[in-house]
């Protein structure tokens, strides 16, 4: 059920475009090409089943965890806010 201007499902339009936007920035940021020997952070080997499962991948666990717990995700949904069409 929607309400105003808007047309049933639309709300839900909104949340799959939130996750389809939200998995097109991780996959964004997954490493391609070749994987390195050695963290390029700490300097300390990358096992060999690391860097089979993730093809490209440029650094250890312990420092990719630092950068994945950096990572801000913004938990406003811009597609569906009044404030964004006005801008």
């Amino acid at each position: 059920m929607a309400g105003g201007w808007t047309r049933d499902g639309a709300v839900q339009d909104q949340i799959d475009d939130t996750v389809n936007d939200a998995v097109s920035a991780a996959r964004s940021r997954m490493p391609t090409g070749k994987s390195a020997e050695y963290c390029d952070e700490c300097g300390e080997p990358i096992p060999e089943k690391r860097r089979a499962a993730l093809p490209g991948v440029r650094t250890c666990v312990a420092c990719q965890s630092g950068r994945d717990s950096a990572v801000k995700h913004s938990a406003y949904n811009r597609r569906g806010s009044k404030d964004s069409q006005l801008r």
